[in-house]
């Protein structure tokens, strides 16, 4: 076979013909989406995903089998059936218009291929492995991951004099985003939080500046104010900035105070969301927080201030009427005074009750128990922040994990 030339083509609002419903034209329409294409796609029947997409207008489906007027108009044809003849029926018509064709069932057929790709921000890697679909993806995997920890540099200063808030997830350092570890990788300056999983900071660049941003419960702690006034002056300088935080950045994160004294500043700010520990670290331990049947809602609360504390803002009394599930962040110090207000309001004392220390990670704790043994069974335990409190009947809605 002779050699390939590979090309990227601009598809935006032009028509790109889609033959199949299946499992292959799912994972193909999706980019085709991406760069702008109008897709129209002809097969009997859809998947569910194909059909949503149907639904909602973002693509043209026509509910038949081809016909060879289909390309008439399309400047790139995918056959997506694993019916050689049909295929060949779709390719054949391409061919006589002389339109571009990728074939699913048979490669060697078609007049283009699809090659593996991966994406880092700006950057599009396509690899073609010369017929052999697993050495290009494993070719594809090997780039990716070099994109994804700095090895390859992309050299993209598009960040330059800007400010990332990113949020690093719930302590497993593959649990942060993909746009996170990204933006991670072409940090100038990462200012982090102690939450933060270290392994993500033994991964930056030598010259990387690492400012220890450190909130240490109940202890030192750097002020909110100076940790704006860093991320502010080090943009200035030009350079570009991760506010490494974790779990979400606003979560209880104070990701809206940082994005505001940047913009106060007129230092642009990217948002990338993280995986927050209130849902994770109960899932981690087996609980899901809503269970069908069994929990129609979730509230998430902080307990950072004792229930009688003139600054909480929680309603404890609504709370404590609610039949879903309660999750509390930063509670462990106040757990005690919390269940003692969520019983004094009429919780009932056997609901299911669970204290997840330090979730995702390989130091994981969970307590289960009772609201009204919950607490004593916590301080016999010796669990330590950071813990997420589950309160409700999700607790034992799963058999518990064996880890």
């Amino acid at each position: 076979m002779s050699e390939l030339y590979p090309i990227g083509l601009r598809l935006e609002g032009l028509r790109v013909l889609v033959v199949g419903g299946g499992a292959v034209a799912t994972r193909r329409v999706p980019a085709l989406l991406a760069a702008g294409a109008e897709v129209v796609l002809v097969a009997p029947e859809l998947t569910p995903a194909l059909h949503d997409l149907a639904t909602a207008g973002r693509i043209e489906w026509q509910a038949r089998t081809f016909e060879p007027g289909d390309v008439d108009g399309v400047w790139l044809v995918q056959v997506a059936v694993d019916d050689p003849t049909a295929a060949e029926s779709v390719s054949e018509a391409a061919r006589e218009r002389r339109v571009f064709c990728v074939r699913a069932d048979d490669r060697h057929a078609a007049t283009a291929w699809t090659p593996a790709v991966t994406r880092h921000g700006p950057v599009t890697v396509a690899v073609l492995g010369g017929g052999d679909p697993r050495r290009a993806m494993a070719i594809r995997d090997g780039i990716r991951a070099g994109l994804a920890d700095g090895t390859l540099d992309p050299a993209v200063p598009a960040t330059t004099g800007s400010v990332a808030l990113v949020g690093s997830g719930p302590g497993d350092p593959e649990l942060i985003t993909v746009r996170g570890r990204r933006l991670l990788a072409a940090a100038d300056v990462v200012v982090a939080d102690r939450l933060v999983p270290g392994l993500l900071l033994d991964e930056l660049r030598p010259e990387v500046e690492l400012v220890d941003a450190s909130k240490i419960p109940y202890g030192p702690s750097r002020t909110q104010e100076e940790i704006n006034r860093v991320l502010v002056e080090r943009a200035k300088e030009g350079k570009f900035v991760v506010r490494l935080k974790g779990g979400d950045p606003y979560l209880f994160g104070r990701g809206g105070e940082e994005l505001i004294a940047c913009a106060d500043a007129g230092i642009p700010v990217t948002v990338v969301p993280g995986v927050t520990s209130a849902l994770a670290a109960p899932a981690a331990a087996g609980i899901p927080v809503t269970h069908r049947g069994v929990a129609h809602e979730l509230v998430v609360v902080s307990g950072h201030v004792p229930p009688d504390h003139p600054q909480s803002l929680v309603d404890w009394p609504a709370l404590a009427r609610l039949r879903g599930t309660v999750c509390v962040l930063m509670g462990l110090k106040n757990l005690p005074a919390i269940v003692e207000t969520l019983l004094a309001h009429g919780k009932p004392a056997a609901t299911p009750a669970a204290v997840v220390q330090e979730g995702t990670t390989g130091t994981q704790r969970v307590v289960r128990g009772r609201l009204d043994t919950i607490a004593g069974q916590v301080a016999e335990a010796g669990l330590r922040p950071p813990a997420i409190v589950v309160l409700g009947d999700v607790v034992e809605a799963l058999p518990p994990l064996s880890v």
